[in-house]
């Protein structure tokens, strides 16, 4: 399916995440990947790299930093010469947005969170347009943010806006022919969702109402998903969110026996 295509997957920390799933899925799907790490966590991303059937090579990033930005551009013009899919699986709050603490969040934290976890798709988007040609694909890991969620904070609003520059990326690119999607997953059990207090009971309650069940456990059905909007078989989707959580996010309240 993806035969063929050069991948650049962000934010693989270690083999339960949502990005080694893609990475994996991706290449035994034919794609060629790149990962990218950054600081001291670059060694968890190459120690996963390993791991994959066909161990990829690492780029040094941190989204909020030009310099990196620029750096990758760079380095992928020279090896690859080009890109066709982008995968963002980056998010970060600082504990004191998220737990309950959305009144108290001082705006320094709140920024953060919008930067990392939102401006952070434009910024990616942006460096490596330039080496995406008609046919691209960029897909964003998303968790709905239509509703406030308990303890999620100002995470679920960087979310939200996350989904609003989005669509904002899906009109400006697709004048070159290049997509832009989210996947918007049910919780799963990764290292990111280790910080999000009250984890479980959001969890737990997934369980019950979703009507085709939530293995919070597995993230291959999110990976399969982001894998098929990478592909042609997608090559007129664009500006959407695609939800994979077991139908969860349809549903009015938990089925009545």
């Amino acid at each position: 399916m993806l035969e063929g295509k050069r991948i650049v997957v962000t934010g693989v920390m270690t083999r339960d995440s949502i990005a080694f799933a893609t990475a994996e899925r991706a290449q035994r799907a034919g794609a060629e990947i790149v990962l990218t790490g950054f600081g001291r966590a670059r060694r968890m991303t190459e120690r996963a790299a390993r791991r994959l059937p066909t161990p990829p090579d690492v780029l040094e990033l941190d989204v909020n930093s030009a310099e990196d930005l620029a750096g990758v551009h760079d380095t992928l013009a020279e090896s690859w010469g080009r890109v066709d899919g982008v995968v963002h699986a980056i998010a970060f709050a600082p504990p004191d947005a998220l737990g309950g603490n959305f009144l108290s969040t001082p705006p320094d934290s709140a920024e953060t969170a919008f930067r990392t976890s939102a401006y952070s798709l434009k910024a990616l988007a942006g460096a490596l347009a330039p080496l995406m040609p008609a046919g691209a694909s960029v897909v964003g890991l998303d968790f709905d943010a239509s509703v406030a969620w308990p303890v999620y904070d100002w995470m679920g609003v960087s979310k939200a806006a996350l989904e609003a520059v989005s669509r904002y990326l899906a009109r400006d690119l697709g004048a070159r022919g290049v997509r832009v999607n989210l996947v918007s997953a049910g919780p799963l059990r990764t290292p990111a969702a280790s910080g999000i207090p009250g984890f479980d009971a959001l969890a737990s309650a997934w369980e019950r109402r979703a009507p085709l069940g939530w293995d919070t456990a597995d993230p291959a059905p999110v990976a399969d998903a982001v894998c098929l909007l990478l592909s042609d078989c997608a090559r007129a989707i664009s500006g959407e969110i695609v939800h994979v959580d077991g139908g969860f996010h349809a549903m009015g309240t938990e089925a009545v026996a």
